[in-house]
């Protein structure tokens, strides 16, 4: 299109089908940040939101497949007498899985 003396392309990006979770927003927010010229390209071909919807859905299998090896490891104390240590322990977990989650897909 013309706007004044310039001609513009005409962009347009193709509507988002699914909202991105947490870490595909992570991982998008570390490629712009730290992969500029990846984040630019995917994001012009059209393949950013495929490839951050990729990450999000390996990512949630991911945790859930960590924390079950984790639980097997290192048990859970009864959740019906020590609810704290409980809740303390399966805490703990769940940063150590998403530790792993986020070294291996988010920031690589």
């Amino acid at each position: 299109s013309t706007v004044g003396d310039y001609q513009l392309p005409n962009l347009t990006l193709p509507q988002q089908e699914k909202a991105l979770g947490k870490y595909g927003r992570l991982r998008r927010t570390y490629l712009m940040e730290h992969r500029p010229v990846l984040y630019n390209s995917m994001l012009l071909s059209g393949t950013l939101h495929p490839h951050l919807l990729e990450v999000e859905q390996t990512a949630e299998s991911r945790m859930q497949q960590t924390m079950q090896e984790l639980l097997k490891q290192n048990p859970a104390p009864n959740k019906e007498r020590h609810q704290m240590e409980w809740v303390q322990h399966m805490n703990s977990l769940k940063a150590q899985a998403e530790e792993l989650v986020m070294n291996e897909l988010i920031y690589s």
